[in-house]
């Protein structure tokens, strides 16, 4: 996604069309979209509520519905807040903030440890087979994972041979020429970036030996603490995942979540509107929409997204190892982009495009940087887990390895961030 220039912030933004506003005012749609999300909203509530004996799985997904139209109703009332009654759509707005909260923090601990089990596992039979055919692999100075030679996408290209590796390389020297060549050459297309991202953010480490994936563990030095970091782990976030359980059940049956509910019945039937919102549609929704994507630009112009670009440039980890303070202010303007560019996109969603160009780059873009807070996360987990009174030096150093390897997921994902977004 091209960033545009100050002068253009007043124009239509890309792949909006007038199509569906002429002749309608800008309430009417934007009540249109408000009703739907609503709608959904209460379908899903009714389905969470609804059968006492029925699987969990289907009470997973319609609290995720139930999410989903909430941070889409907060997120129109965000950027076309002037076409409704402040008084009304303001205290509403941080309240269904509150609600997606609170619902969202179980299922956001269960992944969580979920990621870091299976992170810890993948490195430690990664290790058996690092030990066992590293011959032809060459590290750099983090210990990244570079493809071997015949591995790489020059061996995936017709009639080109497979550069062998220099004999130098095991003492490093070469690398730099490497990792120049290690970004993926001009990819073509929204879905190829899509692509590459999700790779960026895949596993870096050679696959692990047929033993080692049947033991689901490795015999190395890592695997010594692994165990025993997995298990702490899953002490310290089962816990808070139960406190969260308890959270959820409890703001469910608070008057404070029927009083949310009841606001959003509201929307189904009426919404409070300004005298701005009878004004026509093509004249005042296009505005508001480029107004929230000004604010993205000028979030995306203060990232280090130059630095970003070159891959294993070892920021986000060199940053994580200072203070902790040092570490979230790090992580917060990538964070305010991921808030932003949602934004960005349910404000797109309430008017009519007329292709999914924009749509499918912001999707990615959203992907990416949700990996990208889901890693950060996941590492400051670890960090928390470190701090541990007395705990065995073979388990803090699988801890320190699994650490450094989300703080590198992190890394990955803002490369593939800054590619996508200079598109």
């Amino acid at each position: 996604m091209a960033q545009r220039h100050p002068d253009t912030a007043a124009e239509t933004p890309v792949g909006l069309t007038a199509d569906g506003l002429p002749g309608r005012d800008a309430g009417t749609v934007l009540e249109q979209y408000l009703r739907d999300q609503a709608t959904g909203f209460l379908r899903a509530l009714t389905a969470r509520e609804g059968e006492p004996g029925r699987p969990q799985d289907d009470s997973a997904e319609a609290g995720r519905l139930m999410r989903r139209s909430a941070r889409r109703i907060a997120g129109a009332l965000h950027t076309y807040g002037s076409l409704t009654d402040p008084a009304w759509a303001e205290p509403l707005r941080a309240e269904l903030g509150w609600l997606s909260g609170t619902l969202g923090r179980e299922h956001q601990y269960a992944a969580r440890l979920t990621r870091l089990i299976t992170a810890l596992q993948r490195l430690a039979s990664a290790e058996d087979a690092a030990g066992a055919g590293a011959a032809g692999q060459a590290d750099d100075d983090l210990g990244l994972w570079l493809p071997a030679p015949g591995e790489g996408p020059a061996a995936n290209r017709p009639g080109t041979a497979a550069e062998p590796a220099p004999a130098d390389r095991r003492n490093g020297a070469g690398t730099a020429e490497a990792l120049r060549e290690t970004p993926a050459r001009a990819v073509e297309g929204t879905e190829a970036l899509a692509g590459a991202a999700r790779a960026a953010t895949g596993r870096r480490t050679p696959a692990p030996s047929p033993a080692a994936a049947e033991r689901g563990t490795g015999t190395g030095p890592l695997a010594v603490g692994a165990a025993r970091a997995g298990a702490l782990l899953e002490r310290q976030l089962t816990l808070a995942r139960t406190r969260a359980h308890s959270a959820a059940l409890q703001a469910v049956g608070s008057s404070r979540f029927h009083a949310v509910v009841d606001a959003v019945a509201l929307l189904a039937s009426e919404v409070p509107l300004t005298s701005a919102a009878h004004e026509p549609a093509e004249a005042v929704l296009p505005l508001l929409a480029e107004q929230a994507h000004t604010r993205l630009n000028e979030a995306a112009a203060d990232l280090a997204l130059a630095r970003a670009r070159h891959p294993y440039n070892a920021d986000a980890l060199y940053g994580a190892l200072a203070t902790e303070q040092v570490s979230e202010r790090q992580d917060a303007p990538w964070n305010r982009v991921r808030v932003l560019l949602r934004l960005r996109r349910y404000a797109q969603e309430v008017l009519p495009y007329d292709d999914t160009d924009p749509t499918a780059r912001f999707a990615a873009a959203a992907r990416v940087l949700e990996q990208h807070r889901e890693a950060a996360d996941a590492a400051a987990a670890v960090t928390a887990a470190a701090r541990t009174p007395r705990i065995a030096p073979a388990t803090a150093y699988a801890l320190g390895v699994l650490h450094a390897d989300q703080r590198l997921e992190v890394e990955a994902a803002r490369y593939a961030f800054a590619h996508l977004w200079s598109r």
